[in-house]
């Protein structure tokens, strides 16, 4: 036992001392650098493994909190975008609204008669008739018959007044008809509603009338319902029978009826 102490005792002394020649040697005369170098080299693969837990604990939360982030940009920007093109659509009908105005604006300067700007505020109930209703009434000197007209041509005439609005008849309606004349050659004619939205008729017009398509007609100023010159309409097609003595023609409104929410009305002179 006491031998195997001393022996132990021994070992331990001669590695202690090996280890201090070695660094003393390292020390002065750097004859381990080579060495060291290539344990360096075997044990890196070791480190790197016990750094890889940590290194996947740093990239998995910086790529969490990176998708994250990304998800939430994306909605917010899927918000903007929708908030931006419903801006434009405001935007873009402001547009064409200003731009049906200032037509209006034009077409009351160009017209001698006196006019009152009014706006379409509802529709008759009734499909068969073709009515719309307007924000004047008798308190704003609306009458019975006042021709309408929007920024192309005419609409229809009032037909019935109440205290602060009026209904119109509109000129397709089947019960309404305008004296006309052919800007071209001055030829006359009545124009009748078709009851339908894009389609006036002439009717009982001479096969030997010089009439066209493409033809504008306005009105004639007969029958004192009108003043002369309002826009109502362009002829569209011709119906020549052989065996009838008058031709038919379909007439496209010039107004835009269907479309126009201001409107003027027109008042008589005297």
């Amino acid at each position: 036992m006491f031998l195997k102490d001393i022996s132990s005792t021994r070992r331990f002394t001669t590695a202690v001392v090996l280890a201090l020649l070695l660094i003393l040697a390292d020390l002065g005369f750097n004859q381990l650098h080579a060495t060291r170098a290539a344990l360096s080299n075997i044990a890196f693969p070791f480190y790197w493994l016990v750094d890889t837990g940590a290194r996947l604990g740093v990239w998995g939360g910086e790529n969490l909190v990176s998708r994250t982030s990304l998800l939430k940009q994306n909605r917010q920007l899927r918000e903007q975008e929708l908030l931006l093109k419903g801006q434009l659509q405001q935007m873009l009908a402001l547009r064409a609204e200003n731009e049906r105005l200032r037509k209006l604006f034009a077409a009351r300067l160009t017209l001698p008669e006196d006019m009152q700007a009014a706006e379409l505020i509802g529709i008759g109930p009734d499909p068969a008739r073709h009515l719309v209703v307007l924000d004047k009434g008798k308190r704003d000197g609306v009458y019975v018959g006042q021709p309408v007209l929007d920024a192309d041509g005419l609409m229809g005439q009032v037909i019935e007044v109440s205290s602060t609005s009026s209904r119109v008849l509109l000129v397709t309606d089947l019960t309404h008809a305008v004296p006309v004349r052919v800007i071209r050659n001055g030829v006359r004619a009545i124009v009748e509603g078709s009851g339908k939205q894009y389609q006036m008729n002439l009717r009982q017009v001479s096969f030997t009338t010089d009439i066209k398509v493409g033809d504008v007609l306005v009105t004639s100023g007969l029958g004192g319902r009108f003043p002369e010159g309002y826009p109502v309409g362009v002829v569209t097609a011709l119906e020549r029978d052989p065996g009838r003595a008058f031709v038919s023609a379909r007439v496209r409104p010039k107004a835009q009826l269907d479309r126009s929410r201001h409107v003027l009305l027109a008042y008589r002179r005297g």
